[in-house]
């Protein structure tokens, strides 16, 4: 697939999931876990891992690394490697915490970024994936039992 081909895929991935919870997430947050990661028969904790990873691959890796590619005379050969390296571990991780699809989307990033002959298709690329990834983490952060913090109130100081 060309670059610009991947860029529509992720504005098509973004907009089938922009008002519909993707079926992965409503699993995961039904206790639904295929690869049957979290501790001790519970999934919480794989809830909550899966709201870091999705968290900082938007807030954090993407975002960053547009950053770092519109803002700075990074090169090509660089970011890619960057890309590569740490981007294609968490696309490994996602599917780990039972988020298989949005794995395989990660990786055909990752794929598609290696291939990028431009810092101007990188940036593109880049910005298509970060919406996809924007979206899917707010659902994941809506699937995270945000109530149980009352449970662990900060002891109040003397």
């Amino acid at each position: 697939m060309s670059v610009d081909e991947v860029i529509k895929r992720f504005e098509e991935e973004r907009e089938k999931i922009w008002f519909e919870q993707p079926a992965e997430v409503r699993d995961l947050g039904n206790g639904i876990v295929p690869r049957n990661t979290g501790s001790r028969g519970q999934y919480l904790s794989t809830i909550i891992f899966a709201e870091g990873e999705a968290r900082t691959m938007a807030d954090e890796m993407l975002w960053g690394l547009i950053r770092v590619a519109e803002d700075t005379q990074a090169d090509l050969p660089t970011l890619q490697a960057i890309i590569k390296e740490i981007i294609g571990y968490k696309a490994d991780f996602f599917d780990f915490v039972s988020l298989p699809h949005a794995a395989s989307l990660i990786h055909l990033y990752v794929d598609t970024a290696c291939k990028c002959t431009t810092l101007d298709e990188l940036c593109r690329l880049s910005h298509a994936a970060l919406s996809y990834a924007n979206r899917l983490h707010m659902w994941v952060d809506f699937i995270l039992p945000w109530g149980l913090g009352d449970g662990f109130r900060r002891v109040k100081p003397a």
